[in-house]
C-alpha cells in the first residue's frame, strides 16, 4: 500500500539546515576524507553463484543483455582483474601515502579471495560489510536477507579476525536498515547519500548512526553515463570537491568527503595514475583528517552523542 502523502511523507528535507554543527574533527582538521574501496569481485551475478544470468553492471562494456543460464566469461574476466591485479595496485598507492581505507567487503567475494581479506586486515584498513552478494536486494524476502547479513558478518570476522562495525549494501531492500539494526553490533551504516555530515536516525532499539556515502565522487562513473570519460575528468572532479569542502571547513563549517573506489575500475593502470596524483594532493594539506569510516563513527558517537 502506498502511504497517503497528505498524512505521511517519511523524507527529511531539512537535515541540519543552514547552520550544520561543527564536527570538531580530531586535531582541529577542517575536512575528514574517507576513502572507500569496494571489494566485490566474485560476488556479482553469475550462474556460478546460482544466479539466472550474467552481470550487467559496473564493468568496461556495460549495457546489453545478460547471458541467461550460462556464463559470460568476458564479464567475469573483467571482474577477475580487480581481484588479481587491481586490488594490489590500489593497496600499494595507499601504502605509499600511509593512508587508511575503509573496505566495503562483499562476503562472497572475500570468501573467494581470503588473501585479499588478510591483506586488508594486516594493513590496518577497516573491513565493513557490503552485503553477502553484490546484487540488488530490492525484492529479496526478509528471512533470506536477514540470514545473508549474519553470513556476511561471520565471514568477515573469520577472515579478518575483526567483526565488522559498518554496513553498506548499496542496492537496498525496504527492510535493509531495520534488519541491520536488529542484527546489532554496528556503529553505523552508509546506505544514504543525503548529507556531508553523519546524522542519527531512530530505530526500535534506539538511535542509529548514518554516515552518508557518495555516488558522484566515485569511480563507478567510469562505467555509467554520464560519467568520467578519462582519468583527468575523475581527478578534476575529486580535486574540485576536495578544494570546495576544504575551503568551507577553513571558513568555519567543516565537512566530510567520501571517495568511492573499485578494484576493477581505479585499479587499472591508466586510472591508478590519477588516483596517485589525487592522494598526493590530499597529503599536501596538514589540516585534513584521512580516516576510516569506523573512526568517524567513534568520533561522532563520543563527540556528538544523540540527543536524549
Amino acid at each position: 500500500m502506498i502511504p497517503d502523502p497528505e498524512t505521511f511523507y517519511p523524507r527529511n528535507f531539512r537535515g541540519y539546515g543552514p547552520n550544520p554543527p561543527d564536527p570538531c574533527w580530531p586535531g582541529g582538521a577542517k575536512l575528514a576524507v574517507s576513502f572507500v574501496l569496494n571489494y566485490e569481485e566474485g560476488g556479482e551475478n553469475t550462474i556460478l553463484n546460482g544466479d539466472a544470468g550474467s552481470e550487467l553492471y559496473l564493468h568496461e562494456v556495460p549495457g546489453g543483455s545478460p547471458l541467461v543460464g550460462e556464463r559470460n566469461r568476458t564479464v567475469e574476466s573483467q571482474f577477475d582483474y580487480g581481484a588479481r591485479a587491481g586490488v594490489w595496485r590500489v593497496l600499494r598507492a595507499f601504502a605509499a601515502q600511509d593512508f587508511p581505507l575503509t573496505v566495503y567487503g562483499v562476503g562472497r567475494a572475500l570468501e573467494l579471495n581470503p588473501e585479499a581479506a588478510s591483506a586488508f586486515a594486516a594493513a590496518g584498513h577497516e573491513v565493513a560489510s557490503h552485503a553477502w552478494r553484490w546484487i540488488d536486494y530490492q525484492n529479496m524476502d526478509e528471512a533470506t536477507e536477514r540470514a545473508e547479513i549474519a553470513r556476511c558478518v561471520e565471514t568477515i570476522a573469520r577472515l579478518t579476525g575483526t567483526r565488522p562495525v559498518g554496513w553498506y549494501t548499496g542496492r537496498i531492500s525496504p527492510n535493509t536498515r531495520r534488519l541491520v539494526m536488529e542484527h546489532g553490533g554496528f556503529l553505523y551504516d552508509s546506505d544514504a547519500y543525503d548529507d556531508d555530515l553523519p546524522y542519527y536516525v531512530q530505530g526500535a532499539a534506539g538511535p542509529h548512526l548514518v554516515i552518508p556515502y557518495t555516488l558522484d565522487a566515485n569511480d563507478m562513473k567510469y562505467a555509467v553515463p554520464p560519467g568520467f570519460s578519462s582519468p583527468d575528468g575523475w581527478e578534476r572532479y575529486m580535486t574540485d570537491a576536495f578544494e570546495v569542502l576544504l575551503a568551507e571547513g577553513r571558513g568555519g563549517a567543516p565537512k566530510m568527503m567520501s571517495v568511492g573506489l573499485h578494484c576493477r575500475m581505479i585499479g587499472r593502470p591508466g586510472r591508478a595514475a590519477a588516483l596517485q596524483r589525487f592522494l598526493a594532493r590530499v597529503a599536501a594539506e596538514t589540516d585534513v583528517w584521512v580516516c576510516r569510516r569506523a573512526d568517524i563513527a567513534r568520533h561522532w558517537w563520543a563527540r556528538h552523542p544523540p540527543a536524549a
